[in-house]
Formats: structure tokens, sequence, C-alpha cells
């Protein structure tokens, strides 16, 4: 398989699978036991990989948010609980969901999906990417299904990364490029009626230039693999991003 064709086959899926825990029932109790509501567990919890940093790392790691969200979800949660302890607990959370979807995969596949992941992220461009770079902090778990879940968050986030530079260099804002993503998706990260940009044929050919640059980046990272390991990366993901709509617990 080819990096490029490994890049877009995978894009949905990987979005998918690495914030499908974010917002789960079992994900919003643990939030609740920790004294936070889900929101604010996703957002110090992802955030809380960076360290107990300033707020412009943060809201740079955050790109596509509107400062007044990051202050909910990050600046005032973060009164509530230390952020690096919210980070593990997150983490502890997405191995919880994970248990409970991928115990039908063959735990060689997914064995193969966390370390060929984990390799891509190490490789692509060290530090560069926030988020990332911040994930990569958890050593790799000798269980083969948390081992591969994890992996599906750190290509989300490598992903996420490549795209904050797409981005730029195509020349479109976040807020432009929150917008023209999806309108529910630019509410949810906390823009109002008011903040929508003007829409120009030459700002949504920018956009569509970004998920070029996008994929090409991702190309790239995933040049470090072989053909056949980037086709077992393939098929791992796509028996994962099946899993969710047909989870099976793990039973042993």
């Amino acid at each position: 398989m080819e990096s490029s064709e490994l890049a877009e086959l995978t894009t949905d899926p990987i979005q998918k699978l690495g914030l499908s825990f974010y917002f789960d029932p079992l994900t919003a109790e643990r939030a609740k036991e920790l004294g936070m509501n889900v929101f604010e567990f996703y957002g110090l919890g992802r955030g809380g990989v960076l360290g107990d940093v300033d707020a412009e790392v943060v809201d740079r790691a955050f790109t596509f948010f509107h400062p007044r969200t990051m202050d909910s979800l990050f600046h005032r949660a973060r009164a509530k609980a230390d952020p690096v302890a919210t980070a593990r607990e997150h983490v502890l959370a997405a191995y919880a969901f994970a248990d409970r979807t991928f115990g039908a995969l063959d735990v060689d596949v997914l064995a193969d999906v966390g370390a060929l992941a984990r390799r891509v992220t190490s490789e692509a461009e060290p530090g560069h990417h926030l988020l990332a770079t911040g994930y990569l902090q958890y050593p790799a778990p000798a269980n083969a299904v948390h081992a591969a879940y994890l992996g599906t968050i750190l290509l989300r986030e490598l992903r996420g990364g490549a795209h904050i530079d797409a981005v730029a260099q195509v020349g479109l804002t976040p807020l432009e490029a929150c917008y023209l993503q999806d309108d529910s998706v630019f509410k949810l990260h906390g823009y109002s009626d008011d903040d929508v940009p003007p829409v120009t044929p030459e700002l949504e050919a920018k956009k569509i230039q970004a998920e070029v640059v996008t994929s090409r980046l991702m190309a790239r990272y995933f040049s470090v693999l072989s053909g056949d390991e980037r086709q077992r990366l393939a098929d791992g993901t796509l028996a994962m991003f099946a899993a969710l709509s047909d989870p099976v617990a793990v039973t042993s």
C-alpha cells in the first residue's frame, strides 16, 4: 500500500476512533467521580498531556476552538483538578472504552496498530505537533487493546497537528477553517452566528487545498513504514473502526 492511499483511507476512521471515548456515558461517569463534567474532563484531560503549561500553549494546541470555549474547557477547569493528573485519568478512560469495544479483534492485529502508529508518530517531526507529542509520554501499553487505542489517539492528534500546519500554509484562519469544516462543529467549538465568516469561492478553494496538504503531510509521515506495514495498519484501523458499530467487551 502506498503512503498516500493509507492517508486517504484512514482519515475518517482515525478521526472517529480517536474521539469516540470523549463523551461516552461511562467516561462522563468517571468525570463526575473526579468532580468535573464530561466537557471539563475532555478539555483538562486532553490538554493536560501538555503538562502544567500556560494558557498560550494550550490555546495553540487547540487551535480551532474559540477562546471563550477554552476558558471553560481548560482554564477554569484547572481550578478543580491538576491537568497532569487529569490527563492520566483521561487516558485510563480511553483504555476502559477500548476494553468495552475491541474485544472481538485479533490481539496480533491490535498489537500491530499500536506499534506502527507509535512509530509513525514518534518519527513525525518530533516535538512539533503539541498534542501528539504529549500523548507520546505515555509508555506503550503491554495490553494490545490499550496499545491499539492509544495508537489511534496518537494518529488523530498527529493529523490534527498536520491540519494546523496546512491551514496556516494555505492562508486560512482557524475560524474560517472550522466553519468550512462543518457548521455544527463550528458551534461545538464555541463560535456563534456572529462569528460566521463571509464565504467566497476563493475561501472554499483554500479549504479544499488545506485538506490536500494535510493528507500530503500524513502520507509523508506514513512513508517511514513499508508497504506491508502500511497495509497492516490500514487493515487494523478499519477493523477497529467497524467495531465501533458492533462493540464487544474484552472478557479476559
